[in-house]
């Protein structure tokens, strides 16, 4: 599949988030409209697949929209978008992103991404929750230090299974070992380092799996695409290729008590740091 790449502007690059976010941060922040992960395990079940204001007819994984005024969006927009979430009684928090990833192999050359963090050094928000699937957010550890000496700051890898591929489906976009070197990384900085098993996919070895995760995260969530994909009971995922693949490997692994089954295993390892859907990506993790 060829790759649409345009450059295009935003007019204002803070979202005042509503449904399944709203609880989570009072705004969502997207670098860039589309992924070019479309086309990888990630995906092959993600949501905005099927988010017609956001594909605009295109194939996911085959279009690429750069913002490339994005951080002066932010610079413009900051100071009302702030005044506005705190009015409501709460912080200016930041989920970024939750309909593209923000270490794109693309932003080597736009650097739309890390022209926005470098906005937030200038004027942060309360609170940034940085998500991505990849290894990549580990080169800009410089650039998130100085970050995290500015707010607080939270940073989410999706490491969704502990298998290198899943039969049926595309490779992962970024490999599962450098994923877990990443964390690595990230932790031992200093940071706040959180694993999102999201969307949970089977896993093979779930106390080795769990272990791991234990060493390098300060805690991580369990998200399955029931409850997680935004519809009642998974539905959106229904229509892609995941749920087929997982039950192939597992048939356990497409209901919700596995789900639970592996938040139990997780809590023997990160006792009081495990989040369970919704709750995990807002921080709140149950004991």
């Amino acid at each position: 599949m060829a790759l649409e790449i345009v450059e295009t502007t935003v007019k204002n690059v803070l979202t005042r988030t509503t449904g399944f976010l709203r609880t989570v941060t009072s705004h969502s922040l997207q670098p860039y409209r589309g992924c070019t992960f479309g086309n990888s395990l990630c995906g092959a079940g993600c949501y905005v697949r099927h988010n017609g204001h956001v594909t605009r007819g295109r194939a996911w994984g085959g279009f690429l929209d750069v913002r490339t005024n994005a951080a002066e969006s932010y610079r413009l927009n900051r100071d009302r978008e702030a005044r506005w979430a705190r009015k409501r009684g709460g912080q200016f928090s930041i989920y970024c992103s939750s309909s593209t990833d923000p270490f794109l192999p693309q932003e080597r050359k736009y650097g739309v991404t890390e022209s926005l963090l470098e906005a937030m050094i200038d004027a942060p928000p309360d609170l940034l929750v940085l998500q991505t699937h990849t290894h990549r957010v580990a080169d800009y550890l410089p650039l998130l230090l100085r970050l995290g000496e500015r707010c607080e700051l939270r940073v989410h890898v999706s490491i969704e299974t502990d298998r290198d591929a899943i039969p049926g489906l595309p490779p992962h976009a970024s490999p599962v070992e450098r994923r877990f070197e990443a964390c690595g990384r990230l932790k031992s900085a200093g940071l706040r380092t959180v694993v999102t098993v999201a969307p949970l996919l089977p896993i093979e070895d779930p106390r080795c799996f769990f272990r791991r995760i234990a060493d390098v995260a300060d805690a991580v969530v369990i998200d399955h695409f029931i409850e997680g994909d935004g519809s009642p009971e998974g539905q959106r995922t229904q229509r892609t290729a995941l749920p087929a693949a997982m039950k192939e490997i597992d048939p356990a692994s497409v209901t919700l008590e596995y789900r639970d089954r592996m938040a139990a295993v997780a809590r023997e390892f990160l006792p009081g740091c495990v989040g369970v859907n919704i709750d995990g990506f807002a921080g709140r993790y149950s004991a």
